[in-house]
C-alpha cells in the first residue's frame, strides 16, 4: 500500500521574489496625479461658487446678522447700507460667492491634498498627523465663529455708539461692511491656528515649553500687537476680546507641550 503523497509546500520568499516589484511612481505620474488634484479642487470650488450664488438671498442674510443685531439696539437709527457705485453691486455678489465658495469647498480640497501627499507619509506620521488637521480645523472654524457672533458684533457696536457721539451721519457701503467682516472673521480664524504652530514646534523640538514660560510676557506683547493689526478699530474693548483667546490659547499650547516634552522624554528613557 503506498503512502500518500506529501503536499507540495511553497516558499512564499520565492513566490515574493518572483512577483513583479511595483514601479516607483515617475516625475510626470506625479505631475498627472497633481494635475487631477488641481482639477477635482477647482472642480470643487466651482460647484460650491454655484451653491452660494444659487442661494444668495440666504447667504445674504445669514452673513449680514451681525449687523442686523447691533442695529437692533438701536430702535431710533434709521440706517441702511448704500452703494456709491454702479459696480458696487457686482463686486459683493463675486466677494461673497468667492469667500463662501472657498470655505463651503475647503474641506474637499484639503482631502484631496491628503490623498495626493499621504501615499509619502509612513503609517506612524499619518497617525501624528491626522490629530494635528482635526485641531486646526476645528481651531479655525472656533476662531470664525468667535469673531462672526462676538467681535464683529462689538466692533460695529462701538462704532456707532461713536459716530452717535460725534453726532456723523452714516454712509456705510455694503463693500466696506462685507470686506470688514470678511477680513476680521478669516483673519481671528487663522490668529486661532498660533498655539498649533507652537505645538509643532515643541514637537519637533524647535522650541521649548521653558522657552515659552520665560517669554510669556513677551507674548502677550505679540499678541497685542497681532490683535491690533487683525480688529478694524482701535478701540480697545474689541482688542481685548480678541487678545484673551489669543493668550489663553497660549498657555493651552504651553500644556500640550508640556505633555510631548514628557512623552519623548520617556521614550528616550526607555530606549537608554
Amino acid at each position: 500500500m503506498s503512502e500518500p503523497s506529501e503536499k507540495p509546500t511553497v516558499d512564499t520568499t520565492v513566490v515574493a521574489a518572483a512577483r513583479k516589484p511595483e514601479k516607483a511612481m515617475s516625475f510626470w505620474d506625479h505631475l498627472n496625479e497633481l494635475r487631477g488634484v488641481l482639477f477635482r479642487s477647482s472642480l470643487s470650488l466651482v460647484v460650491a461658487i454655484g451653491v452660494v450664488f444659487a442661494y444668495f438671498d440666504q447667504f445674504y442674510a445669514a452673513l449680514s446678522w451681525p449687523l442686523n443685531h447691533v442695529l437692533a439696539e438701536f430702535p431710533d437709527l434709521k440706517f441702511q447700507l448704500v452703494t456709491t457705485t454702479p459696480m458696487e453691486v457686482f463686486n459683493v455678489y463675486l466677494q461673497i460667492c468667492l469667500v463662501g465658495g472657498l470655505i463651503m469647498a475647503s474641506p474637499l480640497i484639503l482631502f484631496f491634498i491628503g490623498q495626493f501627499v499621504s501615499p509619502a507619509l509612513t503609517d506612524t506620521e499619518r497617525r501624528a498627523v491626522m490629530p494635528f488637521v482635526g485641531s486646526g480645523l476645528f481651531l479655525f472654524l472656533s476662531g470664525c465663529a468667535f469673531s462672526f457672533f462676538l467681535l464683529v458684533t462689538s466692533a460695529l457696536r462701538v462704532s456707532i455708539q461713536l459716530q452717535l457721539a460725534i453726532g456723523w451721519g452714516f454712509n456705510w457701503t455694503p463693500a466696506a461692511y462685507f470686506s470688514m467682516m470678511t477680513w476680521l472673521v478669516l483673519g481671528v480664524g487663522l490668529s486661532f491656528e498660533f498655539p498649533l504652530v507652537i505645538v509643532l514646534l515643541v514637537h519637533f523640538g524647535i522650541m521649548t515649553t521653558a522657552f515659552l514660560r520665560k517669554y510669556r510676557r513677551h507674548a502677550i506683547v505679540v499678541i497685542f500687537i497681532v490683535a491690533a493689526i487683525v480688529t478694524p478699530t482701535a478701540d480697545p474693548i474689541t482688542q481685548g476680546i480678541f487678545a484673551i483667546p489669543l493668550y489663553v490659547l497660549y498657555e493651552i499650547a504651553i500644556i500640550a507641550g508640556g505633555r510631548i516634552e514628557k512623552k519623548r522624554a520617556a521614550r528616550l528613557a526607555a530606549a537608554s
